[in-house]
């Protein structure tokens, strides 16, 4: 179901593949029929951008903006959806003023914010005050579980994040916290999104879903695409689903991983990681040409 390796970054060699389920080929055929009424949606670390230990190093593949900018203008609208603040996704994906990227979009905070490229703001609603109490509390509780050593918590802005990827033994601490963060989440109103080695700690009422499917009906869009990585990305993937039932075809892309197994499992396409998205989404571009 991947694309072939290559080292040439010409469109000639990025061929679209084939993706492996019915509805997969139905989605890549009405994007291909209509581009211009097509939305592209993608989730940013481990997707555009590899996965690194400190996310802050994370930065989008040196040829995604390229690809981006190739294709955006062909379709109906290219929208970044992520976890991460809206801005901080821009300054890391180095999306702002970009020739072809004009009307680029990111959902930041799971759509609770965006970012619009022609007007270079994000706009947002008041954060919810349970993630300060969170923050607050978040050192006692790290420490009572006696899980310091090796991990780290990632301040987000409108969500916290504690991440175990540098522990001795990453899957034990991830599994050893689940449950007192959990009960911290709860007791502020809040909610845990597992992902790669890390927990979420978020208001309710906002994922990528819900954000990938208001964009999509805002646009009037009659096709969607969708690449992930993450547990975070199941329900962007559920969106799609439901636009399906609808009548709008759609394209679920996998960011291969081992790490989510459920992720590739429900994907019509799997491709190798960021590199493999890059290769994606200049093959799609060459087609549109």
């Amino acid at each position: 179901m991947g694309i072939p390796a290559d080292t040439d970054s010409t469109h000639s060699m990025d061929p679209l593949p084939t993706p492996a389920t019915p509805a997969g080929r139905d989605g890549l055929a009405a994007i291909l029929a209509d581009p211009g009424k097509t939305v592209v949606g993608l989730d940013f670390d481990g997707t555009l951008a590899p996965i690194v230990a400190d996310p802050e190093q994370a930065r989008a593949h040196p040829e995604a903006v390229p690809a981006l900018a190739a294709l955006a203008p062909k379709v109906a609208s290219v929208a970044v959806v992520t976890g991460r603040p809206a801005g901080v996704a821009v300054r890391h994906g180095g999306f702002a003023g970009v020739a072809g990227l004009e009307h680029l979009i990111v959902l930041g905070h799971y759509g609770a914010e965006r970012w619009d490229a022609v007007s270079g703001e994000v706009s947002a609603p008041a954060p919810h005050p349970g993630v300060a109490a969170v923050r607050a509390e978040l050192p006692g509780v790290l420490d009572r579980e006696g899980a310091w050593q090796g991990t780290w918590i990632e301040e987000k802005g409108r969500a916290v994040a504690v991440h175990t990827r540098r522990a001795a033994d990453p899957q034990a601490a991830f599994d050893a916290l689940r449950v007192p963060l959990t009960d911290l989440a709860t007791r502020h109103g809040l909610i845990v999104e597992p992902g790669r080695l890390v927990l979420e700690l978020r208001p309710p009422g906002m994922d990528k879903g819900v954000a990938l499917l208001e964009h999509v009906r805002q646009t009037g869009a009659s096709a969607v695409l969708y690449a992930g990585d993450d547990l975070g990305d199941l329900p962007a993937f559920s969106a799609v689903d439901r636009l399906r039932a609808d009548g709008v075809p759609g394209l679920l892309v996998c960011s291969g991983s081992d790490e989510v197994v459920e992720l590739r499992e429900r994907a019509d396409l799997v491709v190798d990681g960021p590199a493999g998205v890059v290769r994606l989404l200049r093959g799609l571009a060459a087609q549109l040409a």
